[in-house]
C-alpha cells in the first residue's frame, strides 16, 4: 500500500547567483537568506514567477530563472498566503530562520522551468 503525501506546487524566480547555489545543493534546497533578506518568498503561480524573473531578475542581474518544486502541505499550513499587490500575486512569506525547515519539506528536486536573459526570449 502506497502512502499519499500531500504537497503544494510552488515556484520561485531566481537570479543566476541563487541558481548556482541551488545547483550546489543537488537541486534540493534554497540557499540561506542574506542579512538584508529576512523573508523567503515562494509564489503560488508560474505566471507570477515568470513576471518576476523576466521583469525584475533580468534587469537586476542579466538573467532570471523560474524554479518549480513541491513542498509538504503540512509544513505550509503554518503560514498564510499573502497578497503582494494584486489577487494574482500570491506568495508565502517564510521567515529566513525557517528556511532550513522549509528546505527539509521540499519533496523531490527543484526544477528550472524557464530562463530569461537580456539577449534571448524565454526557454523551457
Amino acid at each position: 500500500m502506497t502512502e499519499q503525501i500531500d504537497t503544494v506546487t510552488l515556484w520561485r524566480p531566481v537570479g543566476p547567483q541563487e541558481l548556482k547555489l541551488i545547483e550546489k545543493s543537488g537541486m534540493r534546497a534554497f540557499p540561506p537568506r542574506l542579512p538584508e533578506q529576512p523573508i523567503f518568498y515562494p509564489v503560488l503561480s508560474e505566471a507570477y514567477a515568470v513576471q518576476i524573473a523576466r521583469d525584475w531578475n533580468v534587469p537586476a542581474s542579466g538573467s532570471g530563472f523560474v524554479t518549480r518544486f513541491e513542498v509538504l502541505k503540512g509544513f505550509l499550513d503554518r503560514y498564510r498566503v499573502e497578497h503582494a499587490g494584486s489577487k494574482a500575486h500570491l506568495e508565502y512569506w517564510i521567515p529566513a530562520e525557517d528556511l532550513p525547515e522549509f528546505n527539509k519539506a521540499i519533496v523531490g528536486r527543484i526544477e528550472v522551468t524557464a530562463a530569461f536573459s537580456k539577449d534571448a526570449t524565454a526557454t523551457d
